[in-house]
């Protein structure tokens, strides 16, 4: 099969030339990004990349040109499945902050759906995804014609898409940015009053995203906005717990705790017993080591949010004291820091 040695030889002089200084890789990487064959282009662009070779900019626009087109000879599925060179290339024109925003907004609006199991399948979301982040650095752009194209994604189909979205427009980092998170997360809230019962109408992980932009920009004066959607304790709910946490704050922790003394699910007193944790307070882990010392009902949840925080030493002996002579809370403890 002469085709295929005739590749995997391509594959293994590309690897080789990473034993090779920079500019001796030059001519050759140049040669293979204008390979017909989407992953010998693709491993191109990772080497340029990885090399810092800036110069060949113009050669890894032309290769994405190349992949992007369409027309009746040249379909980016049949000269490129899988997205392989355009997400190869838009990854190294990222890394090297591209200036120019058409590229990216190119990427953006870009779908390729491809046969799969049961129909076809979008595999652009990688892609949008990638230019979508890298359109934050274009200096050319004002913010409001920055949003204005993001927003644009925020209901893309593909989840991923989404939250790389949500993270794109916290870079941003400006008071718009941060309204457009709250309106995000306020449509998702509304939708689900307007349907008792229903499962969210957006994932966790994209409205953990929301609230984690939010309060990035904003810092720990958001934290009361945010603790509205601690009320539902679903995963959502979950998710603002640990953004809330991720603050590092005083007032995080008394969020936390105040609501947890209001929480009756078994489930979400644990998740907020370790986002308690996370706050890394010292008056959070006295908390914890509270419910230890009382055996409460979510003491063993406390020994796991402890033990799972990286303590410290001190911390660590603080709890096996206290959980000695307790066979149930022993149990908990050994389970997580057994005996050495």
């Amino acid at each position: 099969m002469p085709g295929k040695r005739k590749f995997e030889d391509q594959l293994a002089a590309l690897d080789a030339l990473r034993q090779q200084p920079p500019e001796a890789a030059i001519d050759p990487l140049r040669k293979a990004l204008a390979n017909r064959n989407n992953f010998v282009a693709a491993k191109a662009a990772d080497l340029i990349r990885h090399f810092q070779l800036t110069q060949l900019i113009p050669e890894l626009l032309t290769a994405f040109d190349r992949f992007m087109l369409r027309s009746d000879k040249e379909d980016p599925v049949k000269t490129d499945p899988q997205c392989w060179a355009k997400n190869a290339i838009s990854r190294t024109l990222a890394a090297f902050e591209h200036q120019d925003a058409a590229v990216f907004l190119q990427g953006m609006h870009h779908l390729q759906l491809e046969p799969s199991y049961g129909g076809a399948s979008d595999s652009a979301g990688t892609l949008r995804a990638t230019c979508a982040l890298a359109l934050v650095q274009c200096r050319s752009l004002l913010d409001a014609d920055l949003l204005s194209h993001l927003i644009e994604l925020l209901g893309d189909k593909d989840k991923a898409v989404r939250a790389e979205v949500v993270r794109a427009i916290e870079q941003v980092g400006s008071p718009s940015a941060a309204l457009l998170l709250r309106l995000r997360a306020i449509l998702d809230s509304n939708l689900k009053s307007r349907k008792p019962g229903q499962p969210p109408e957006e994932e966790p992980e994209v409205l953990g995203a929301c609230y984690s932009g939010i309060l990035r920009i904003e810092g720990p004066k958001s934290i009361p906005w945010i603790a509205r959607f601690l009320s539902d304790s679903d995963d959502p709910a979950a998710e603002a717990a640990l953004a809330i946490a991720g603050t590092h704050s005083a007032q995080a922790f008394e969020v936390l705790r105040d609501h947890f003394a209001e929480e009756s699910d078994p489930w979400f007193c644990s998740v907020l017993l370790s986002a308690i944790a996370l706050t890394r307070q010292d008056a959070a882990v006295e908390f914890l080591l509270d419910q230890v010392r009382a055996e409460s009902l979510q003491a063993e949840a406390a020994i796991e949010a402890i033990l799972r925080s990286a303590p410290s030493q001190e911390i660590t002996k603080r709890l096996e004291k206290l959980v000695s002579g307790n066979p149930r809370l022993s149990r908990a403890f050994q389970k997580l820091f057994p005996a050495r």
